[in-house]
C-alpha cells in the first residue's frame, strides 16, 4: 500500500501535482507517538542525520584537542551554500588537524548561490572540495582521525576507523544493527546506511533531550545541539529552510535536511524526535511536510507564528516573481498529526 500523500502543489484553484510521504515522531522514552505512512521501511538519511555523525569527535575528545569553536562544529552538521564564510571555516577546522583541503575526499562542489559561484568565476577560481557543502563534515571526520592516531588518507571508506565509530554510535542511536546490504555511498563519498525511518526519530529523541544516554553521550549530543541553534547560519546559510527554522525558533528546536526528501528535527521542550521522507525525494515537500509538524506540536508567538506560515504554504511563483499557486499540506495530513499529538 503506498503511502498517504502529505503535500499538495496547486495552480490557480486546483491541485496540479502532490507528494507522498512518512512521518514518525517518538518521544524521550522511545515511544512512537505519531506514524504516517510506513515508519518501518528502511531509507538512507542522507545529510539529515550530520548531528549524529558529528557525535564521535566530541565524544572522544578531539573537538576539544583541535579547540573546535561553535560555529566550527555547527558547520561540521550542515549542508552549507559553499559561502565563503563556510569555505574559509571549513579551511580554519582543517589547518588545526594540521592538514588542507587536499586531503578532503568530499569532491569539488560549484556554491550552491550565483553570486558565490559568481566570484569564483571572476576571481578566475574554480571551486574545490571546501566548497563541497559536506566540507565541514568531512573536516570534523578528518581531525578526529588526526586525533585518533590513524592514517586520515581513505577516511571515507566504511572500514576506516572513522567510518566504523560513527556506524557505531548511529547503531545504538537508532537501535538497528545495519550490514553491508543496505549501504549505500553518499553524494559525498562517505557511506550512508538504511534504516527504518522510525529509528532516526527514536535517535533524535535521544539526541535533543539526553533521555537514555550515558553522560559522556548526553554531554556531546547537548554540545552539538547548542552549537548548531547558537551558529544556525554555519548549518545552512542565506535563505535556506535550517537556518530560517533554527534563527526564528532561537534554541527551541534543530532541524536538518537531507537529500531526496530526508528531514530529522529534535523539539527538546517537548521530549519528541521526528524524521520524516518524501517518497519522491522532493525538497519543496519535505520542507512543509517539515513545517507543518513543527506547526502541529508547538505553541508559538506571533514572530514564529509569521515565519511558519510562509514555510508551511510558500507560494508557487512565476518567472515575474506573482503567485500562481501553492505548496501545502494536505487536510488529513494535518488532522492526522493534531489528532495525534493531542492524544499523546
Amino acid at each position: 500500500m503506498p503511502n498517504p500523500a502529505l503535500v499538495d502543489v496547486t495552480r490557480g484553484q486546483l491541485t496540479e501535482s502532490l507528494h507522498r510521504g512518512t512521518v514518525a515522531i517518538v518521544d524521550a522514552s522511545g515511544k512512537l507517538v505519531c506514524s504516517i505512512g510506513d515508519v518501518d521501511a528502511r531509507v538512507f538519511p542522507r545529510s539529515a542525520i550530520k548531528g549524529l555523525q558529528a557525535i564521535p569527535m566530541v565524544e572522544s575528545g578531539a573537538a576539544d584537542a583541535l579547540d573546535l569553536t561553535d560555529a566550527e562544529l555547527s558547520l561540521a552538521c550542515s549542508s552549507h551554500n559553499g559561502e565563503e564564510v563556510h569555505a574559509n571555516s571549513a579551511r580554519v577546522m582543517l589547518m588545526k588537524a594540521g592538514l588542507t583541503e587536499n586531503d578532503l575526499e568530499c569532491g569539488p562542489q560549484w556554491p550552491k548561490r550565483m553570486e558565490d559561484a559568481a566570484k569564483l568565476i571572476l576571481d578566475n577560481e574554480t571551486p574545490c572540495g571546501l566548497h563541497n557543502n559536506c566540507s565541514g563534515k568531512h573536516a570534523g571526520f578528518l581531525g578526529l582521525a588526526r586525533v585518533m592516531g590513524v592514517e586520515t588518507k581513505g577516511y571515507i571508506e566504511p572500514s576506516h576507523p572513522v567510518q566504523l565509530e560513527v556506524r557505531r554510535v548511529i547503531e545504538q542511536l537508532t537501535g538497528d544493527i545495519v550490514s553491508e546490504d543496505v549501504c549505500g555511498t553518499d553524494g559525498c563519498s562517505i557511506p550512508t546506511y538504511a534504516s527504518p525511518l522510525v529509528g532516526f526519530a527514536r535517535a533524535f529523541a535521544a539526541f535533543g533531550t539526553g533521555e537514555g544516554l550515558e553522560p559522556l553521550r548526553q554531554d556531546a549530543a547537548q554540545r552539538i545541539f547548542d552549537a548548531c541553534v547558537n551558529e544556525p547560519y554555519m548549518v545552512a546559510g542565506a535563505d535556506r529552510f535550517c537556518t530560517k527554522v533554527m534563527e526564528g525558533f532561537r534554541g527551541r528546536v534543530f532541524v536538518k535536511t537531507g537529500a531526496e526528501g530526508v528531514f530529522c528535527a529534535s523539539v527538546p521542550e517537548l521530549g519528541f524526535g521526528v524524521a520524516l521522507k518524501c517518497d519522491d525525494g522532493a525538497t519543496r515537500a519535505a520542507e512543509v511536510m517539515m513545517a507543518t509538524v513543527l506547526e502541529a506540536m508547538l505553541d508559538f508567538d506571533e514572530e514564529e507564528a509569521k515565519l511558519l506560515d510562509t514555510l508551511v504554504n510558500p507560494p508557487v511563483l512565476t518567472r515575474r516573481g506573482t503567485e500562481a499557486g501553492h505548496i501545502r499540506p494536505r487536510a488529513e495530513f494535518l488532522n492526522s498529526l493534531k489528532t495525534t499529538l493531542l492524544t499523546s
